[in-house]
């Protein structure tokens, strides 16, 4: 009973939150946009600050300088070296994180009320003016490098990169962002100068802040990290052709369990159809146990302990994509009712049953999304990069369930085709 009570306390505590969220959308002096929850009962602050962008914008041969550019920006800046930036950070009860990706360089940092000055301070210099000292750079490389080298032998990865090189074919995404050990190892401290002039720039951040301050105070506070940062950055290049013909491809690999990854085209959010997609997955693939995948996959024929879909909905390219592992001997069989589901679903859509069953869940789950400043932060990060805007909170649930049994059965003929449903499957199957 303790534990009922205490699950029910937290649902009502995130539905609480989230009825909350009250947006509101604010410009710095300097002209920076961002949007702000403010929630004074706390005295701390959660900031999220996305640079569109990212290591698609990088050169071909200096794939990975995105990436090797984030992790030095905690490395130490002026006088501080990383030892210094660390002790400073930890002082002020601070978290500061620094991330890159395809398409963009995050900055994600927490702090007291009390101590916002002095932390803003020290988040600036490693935004603006990062040192990049010499041997840093050469510390962080070599930690990348060892990320590097180990990926060259998990099958996961390895697939992965496969199946973005076939999909993608010479558009950046079909790399990896962390670049290669030869990109990487041939990177320059000048590489890296110029990684953060072109990717960390004002003309596409956004930003999303919630915790104890006002609008006012969060508008000095970005013209204060963000106004010295360059007006415009590298372009970003064109959307992706993706090329999906239904292939199969083996990459031998000496292990007893074969792993697999199989994509086909998906659709953009601002399709009218996206949140019909969104529940079709669900059903297929996302919804754990309870999923037509893990139903056929594993209940059915114990084929693997689990499978899973997902839509990826990158800034250049939207994929529908499911992982799956096997024994060798079994991998073909998983194959062939990955397939045959796949086409069944196209041809027979979902049912009613199912689908109030996924819009109960999606719904029911989503207040749950909004469980703390951070996460809030982020989610209004994400809205604001995907073109939604502040009212999305509240009309998101009705959405979903405002869409049909008719119009997710039209789609899932109309978008689901086993024809395009590409394979990348690593190890030793047997029959494939």
């Amino acid at each position: 009973m303790r534990h009922l009570i205490a699950i029910a306390v937290f649902l009502i505590s995130a539905v609480q939150a989230m009825a909350a969220v009250d947006i509101q959308q604010v410009t710095s002096p300097g002209g920076i946009k961002a949007w702000l929850v403010q929630e004074p009962t706390i005295p701390f602050v959660a900031l999220e600050i996305n640079f569109e962008g990212g290591a698609a914008t990088e050169p071909a041969d200096k794939r990975g300088v995105t990436n090797l550019m984030a992790g030095l920006l905690e490395e130490g800046t002026g006088d501080m070296d990383a030892r210094a930036f660390a002790k400073a950070r930890d002082s002020l009860a601070a978290s500061f994180r620094f991330d890159a990706g395809q398409d963009n360089v995050t900055v994600s940092a927490r702090f007291l009320t009390e101590t916002s000055d002095q932390a803003i301070d020290l988040l600036r210099q490693a935004i603006v003016a990062p040192n990049f000292d010499e041997v840093a750079v050469a510390r962080v490389r070599d930690q990348v490098l060892t990320g590097l080298r180990s990926d060259l032998t998990d099958p996961d990865t390895i697939a992965s990169t496969a199946l973005s090189a076939k999909i993608y074919g010479d558009h950046p995404y079909a790399s990896p962002y962390e670049g290669s050990i030869e990109s990487v190892t041939a990177l320059t401290r000048d590489d890296i100068i110029a990684a953060h002039k072109s990717t960390m720039t004002r003309d596409r951040v956004y930003v999303g802040a919630v915790g104890d301050i006002s609008a006012e105070e969060l508008g000095l506070m970005l013209d204060k990290l963000l106004l010295d940062l360059p007006e415009t950055g590298a372009e970003v290049p064109s959307v992706a052709t993706m090329a999906f013909d239904g292939a199969q491809q083996v990459i031998p690999f000496d292990t007893p369990q074969s792993v697999a990854l199989f994509a086909q085209p998906a659709i953009n959010f601002d399709d009218p159809d996206y949140f019909a997609a969104y529940i079709l997955n669900h059903i297929l693939g996302g919804a754990g146990f309870e999923s037509r995948l893990m139903t056929e996959v594993r209940e059915k024929r114990g084929l693997t302990y689990g499978i899973s879909s997902f839509m990826i909905s990158r800034d250049l390219a939207d994929v529908w994509i499911g992982q799956v592992a096997s024994a060798n001997d079994r991998m073909a069989e998983t194959v062939q009712v990955v397939k045959d589901e796949w086409a069944r679903m196209a041809r027979d859509g979902v049912t009613a049953e199912e689908l109030e069953q996924a819009k109960t869940y999606l719904t029911g789950a989503y207040p749950l999304r909004f469980d703390s400043n951070a996460a809030i932060a982020r989610i209004l990060v994400g809205m604001q990069s995907i073109g939604r805007t502040p009212e999305y909170i509240e009309t998101r649930n009705d959405n979903i369930n405002a869409v049909t049994l008719e119009q997710i059965n039209a789609l899932a003929a109309r978008l689901m085709d086993v024809n395009k449903l590409d394979f990348v499957i690593v190890g030793q199957p047997v029959g494939l």
